[in-house]
């Protein structure tokens, strides 16, 4: 018979996992927000106006991939911290598609995914 459920010592091991991930995750979240919000920033306050008009293009175009960063960071942290409810409720690693286990390879690779890669295939 197919386990359903990991072992307590599995779930341990996920946990430390995805509690060290997590940590790392909000401190490059913390690094982009404080990008964005200029900290510490070098402007073109003081430069010629030809070169700060193209500067300023520029900056708002980065300042969009920081941004869509930052969302995608905060994305990651949501599902890191729904990965922890999950083990909490006893119901982590379980596919939600097929309710077989996802196996310890993929969650050690991608500690929140909720579907096995055979769900994942037929999307």
């Amino acid at each position: 018979m197919a386990e359903t459920k990991y072992s307590e010592a599995d779930l341990i091991e996920f946990k430390d996992l995805i509690e060290k991930k997590l940590e790392v995750a909000k401190e490059d979240l913390r690094q982009l927000r404080a990008s964005l919000s200029h900290k510490d920033d070098n402007t073109t306050e003081d430069t010629a106006p030809t070169f700060k008009m193209m500067e300023d293009g520029s900056e708002t175009m980065s300042r969009e991939e920081t941004a869509s960063l930052a969302a995608r960071q905060e994305k990651f942290i949501r599902n890191l911290e729904n990965a922890l409810l999950r083990i909490k409720n006893k119901t982590y690693g379980i596919c939600r598609v097929t309710g077989k286990l996802i196996p310890k390879a993929r969650l050690r690779l991608v500690p929140h995914a909720t579907l096995s890669m055979e769900a994942k295939q037929r999307q």
